[in-house]
């Protein structure tokens, strides 16, 4: 017989028995469907994070105060103090591969106007800052050098921040809040930046001269972070390096003592969130696969029935001449035409389903060619396994025998 004539043979028998043939698919199915959706919010997550990192500036450096050893017992960096303005100096004076560079010093508190309060976040900066982040003043102005020498007690707003204080579509343009008992004249109005992908508020903040809030609202004179970009992300590494080099001839280090400070690159931080999220991809797309392995039971456990209720019709077949890789062959086709046909309703059910997610959670979904190509392909390998074991235990009956079966 040719290919042709089986797999008309396959589908007739398929067509007979229609609804246990698709309760056949149907884990077949769910498998796949569960595999694109899951593959999708993975990705989608992926995407996600990376344009968010992107949009944060891909060639940001940020250096924190390290822990260190005091009388045998190791501090905390939160309770180090070994970043100063020297250091700040020094890396916009001397290292080639930076651009911008920016103190931030940082105060958490209740921001007040008339009646309306809110508690966000103070940070202390320059304008760099913004550069590095990159916000934008969309109404009013930045502060000065003059306001950093001063410590003035001027600051730029959030839109989420503005909103809670003064009122949606109120400019908020040189009116007075106070953070804390600190009032600020609120010189600029950023641009919003919505929510990052860890569900923070970007747009809930105040920006004011490091100097006022190290001297009016911390009483203190160290740095908490330096922030900084360098040139390109290509030369990130090297800015590091570069910087590394600079605090350490500052803090007078000696040759293979440890560093009091912490260097980290957003590249470093991509790279992490991308590991960590692809290792999340794998683990659900593997929990999905699941599906798929109960479905090609199901095919498997199916093509037994088949090949018993079909005893006496194999015997015949080969009684008139078919050939033990014939019948191979038709019940190959029929277990791999199930397969491939729930791999097709899988497709169309896991792409529905990833935007039926985005829909309802608002969560970043992104489909990929290649997920469904291998949904579909390992759909396709899953018939063909498992329907391998009954074809062949038909493709070996005896004649006989089978024309015996009752």
């Amino acid at each position: 017989m040719n290919f042709a004539n089986l797999t008309s043979i396959a589908v007739k028998a398929l067509m007979n028995n229609k609804l246990r043939g698709f309760l056949t698919m149907l884990g077949i199915i769910i498998g796949v469907g569960s595999v694109i959706t899951m593959l999708a919010i993975g990705q989608g997550s992926k995407k996600s994070i990376q344009a968010e990192i992107s949009a944060m500036g891909s060639n940001m450096i940020m250096i924190r105060p390290g822990g260190n050893m005091r009388g045998g017992v190791r501090m905390s960096g939160e309770s180090m103090k070994s970043l100063t303005i020297n250091d700040l100096n020094s890396i916009m004076e001397n290292a080639n591969y930076v651009t911008h560079v920016s103190p931030v010093v940082t105060s958490s508190g209740q921001a007040i106007f008339g009646a309306n309060n809110t508690p966000t976040s103070l940070y202390g900066v320059t304008m760099d800052y913004l550069e590095i982040r990159g916000y934008a003043v969309e109404e009013g102005d930045g502060f000065s050098d003059q306001d950093i020498r001063a410590a003035a007690k001027v600051c730029i707003i959030g839109k989420t921040t503005a909103e809670t204080l003064f009122g949606e579509g109120v400019n908020p343009i040189g009116k007075t809040l106070r953070f804390g008992s600190i009032p600020f004249r609120v010189v600029g109005l950023l641009e919003s930046k919505g929510y990052n992908s860890m569900g923070q508020d970007q747009d809930d903040l105040l920006i004011a001269p490091y100097t006022t809030v190290q001297k009016r609202l911390l009483a203190q004179n160290n740095i908490q972070q330096i922030i900084c970009s360098a040139i390109s992300e290509d030369y990130s590494s090297a800015a590091i390096d570069e910087i590394t080099d600079i605090l350490r001839g500052n803090h007078k280090l000696k040759e293979g003592a440890d560093n009091d400070f912490n260097i980290r690159s957003q590249e470093e931080m991509s790279e992490m969130m991308t590991s960590t999220s692809d290792m999340m991809t794998i683990l659900l797309a593997a929990v999905a696969g699941i599906s798929l392995l109960v479905g090609g039971i199901g095919i498997m456990n199916i093509m037994y029935v088949s090949v018993t209720e079909r005893t006496k019709e194999i015997g015949l077949r080969m009684s008139i001449g078919a050939k033990s890789r014939d019948i191979l062959a038709q019940f190959l086709i029929e277990s791999v035409l199930i397969s491939v046909t729930g791999g097709l309703i899988g497709v169309i059910f896991g792409v529905l389903a990833a935007y039926l997610v985005k829909w309802l959670a608002s969560f970043p979904i992104s489909i990929q060619p290649w997920t469904i190509l291998l949904a579909f392909g390992v759909c396709t390998v899953t018939g063909v396994f498992f329907g391998w074991y009954p074809a062949r235990k038909a493709a070996n009956l005896d004649p006989i025998e089978a024309l015996r079966y009752e």
